[in-house]
């Protein structure tokens, strides 16, 4: 039995009970809308309910003694083994081993498709995350991003929204400026301009724009010849940029300039709507958004008195070109730096009509640290100044790269042992993962070898304590992943998996797939056969969610 078959069983006990006691207090009771919860001590049952506490008000009963109504009507459920009511009204449920062990053949049944859903049909999501500057190498906290962007986008899309991932290219604006003056520099032999950009990277394109370029570059006015460099020194740079990426098994639907914001009159645009809206004034010659209308801290300007766009001006101009787009929910993935534009985006959002925090969501990632021997990591080999994708992927590779950016929360400070993540051992949590799933393909092919196949399926036979507890943790997969959704939390995919590999490699340790000696292929251990299988399916499942391959063999 599934937990939506068994929410559905919970409705359909709960409605009619609540309204013989009072008429009315059953409408609006969905299975959707019950609350499941895996307790934490398995000798409380398979699933517990708060939903006697959640309704008595509602009912008029005394939490407990309506979880006893609802228990005893609720043990007669097909499946279910024993219901018991605990402390003021929670009710604890154990359902037989065959309803229970069931789900091994409908994980296998479903295959790529278990833990995916439709919840999200609705919405048309544009996710915007790393578009770091085409100043330099991708550092740490775009990696991050890179890692956990992608992953919210699979999780997002297995629940059936339609994901689009975008990268918001900034071609436009003072840093390019000195990046094209450290270009520049560089080609000439100069030292690096105190405000720009030094590493072995930019020697590495300025060589590449002079060779080239079609003419003498250095015939150019000064001018002239930083305009050279900037157009193709940026476009090299970016072009590293979207390899790298790709490389680490990240690809955008969308690479957006902002420069195509100021010349297409996107700028404009976004100001009247605003006007129109009665969100802009005009005060010493420049033109203000009144932000504090919707709890930004201070009104901000938009155009400056002598005409220039502020910075606000392209965020306006970016946002009303998304929803024009016909994205529903806008999801933008910040640095940890940028805290303080959470409130002026959200004022925005509102401005322009919208739900904060629902049309628009801002994620705001923290540091990541790398370290070895005990040390913290600080220079890469190329960049100079900062480590970057390339160097931690050159030192542990894609998999462990994006399984240990992805595993914590994004909001909190993370630190990555490079010496763990090299081992291939258990406290390398993706060798773990990977492993167990390895090790179901391994179970498969000795399987076949002693003619162990799947023709027979008794899931009244998994009675094992490790193959309730391995079945209770597989039926929870769809929970986690439409969680994860719903949170926005790629870590909590990555966490259960590291669970369901530790309970699969107790279940190993207990139970034979496999016959000893001279013993006869049982239909006890065929049945097994469905559960290794289910289990390297979701395995396979969950790390592919996380961008993460799942080896056959290790």
């Amino acid at each position: 039995m599934t937990p939506d078959a068994l929410s559905a069983a919970l409705a359909a006990v709960i409605v009619p009970l609540a309204e013989a006691r009072r008429p009315g207090s059953g409408e609006g009771v969905t299975a959707s809308g019950l609350p499941l919860e895996r307790p934490k001590n398995r000798e409380h049952g398979d699933w517990a309910s708060n939903a006697a506490l959640k309704l008595a008000k509602a009912v008029g009963a005394n939490p407990r003694e309506f979880a006893a109504e609802i228990a005893g009507k609720l043990a007669e459920t097909p499946g279910v083994a024993s219901v018991e009511v605990a402390g003021p009204g929670f009710i604890n449920i154990r359902l037989d081993a065959a309803a229970a062990g069931a789900l091994a053949k409908s994980i296998v049944d479903a295959g790529a498709a278990f833990g995916t859903s439709t919840a999200l049909a609705d919405e048309v999501i544009n996710l915007e995350f790393v578009s770091a500057n085409p100043t330099g190498p991708i550092h740490l906290g775009g990696t991050r991003w890179a890692a956990v962007g992608d992953s919210l986008a699979r999780i997002l899309a297995s629940q059936g929204a339609k994901v689009t991932r975008e990268y918001y290219f900034n071609d436009h604006g003072a840093q390019i400026d000195r990046f094209a003056r450290s270009l520049v520099a560089a080609h000439e032999g100069l030292p690096t301009p105190e405000d720009g950009y030094g590493g072995g990277y930019i020697a590495d394109i300025a060589r590449r724009v002079a060779l080239a370029y079609e003419g003498d570059i250095d015939a150019l006015d000064p001018d002239a010849k930083q305009e050279a460099f900037r157009e193709l020194g940026v476009g090299f740079m970016f072009d590293e940029i979207k390899k790298s990426l790709h490389d680490f098994g990240v690809d955008f639907d969308v690479y957006f300039h902002e420069n195509d914001l100021h010349e297409s009159g996107a700028v404009e645009r976004a100001v009247e709507r605003l006007r129109d809206l009665g969100h802009i004034f005009e005060e010493d010659g420049a033109v203000w958004l009144r932000s504090t209308t919707f709890g930004d801290d201070r009104d901000r300007v938009v155009i400056r008195s002598n005409g220039t766009p502020a910075y606000i001006s392209g965020d306006l101009a970016y946002y009303l070109d998304k929803r024009e787009r016909g994205f529903n929910r806008c999801i933008i993935m910040l640095g940890a730096d940028h805290h303080g534009y959470v409130k002026r985006l959200m004022a925005m959002c509102a401005a322009f009509g919208d739900e904060p925090y629902v049309s628009l969501q801002i994620l705001i990632g923290q540091l990541v640290n790398l370290v070895k021997d005990g040390q913290p990591v600080r220079m890469s080999k190329r960049a100079g100044t900062v480590v970057t994708m390339e160097d931690l992927v050159e030192i542990v590779g894609v998999d462990a790269a994006r399984y240990a950016l992805t595993r914590s929360s994004a909001d909190s400070n993370l630190d990555v042992d490079l010496d763990v993540l090299q081992r291939r051992t258990n406290d390398n949590p993706v060798f773990y993962v990977q492993y167990a799933h390895a090790r179901t393909h391994n179970v498969g092919r000795n399987a076949d070898a002693a003619g162990v196949d799947r023709s027979e399926f008794a899931p009244e036979l998994l009675d094992h304590e490790t193959e309730s507890a391995l079945l209770g943790a597989l039926q929870e997969f769809p929970r986690v992943v439409a969680f994860a959704a719903e949170t926005r939390e790629p870590h909590r995919v990555a966490r259960f998996l590291e669970e369901l590999a530790g309970l699969y490699h107790r279940w190993y340790d207990n139970c034979r797939v496999i016959p000893q000696g001279d013993d006869p292929v049982e239909t006890l251990h065929r049945t097994r056969r469905w559960l290794n299988d289910a289990t390297g399916q979701v395995l396979r499942n969950g790390l592919s969610l996380l961008g993460v391959h799942a080896p056959e063999r290790m």
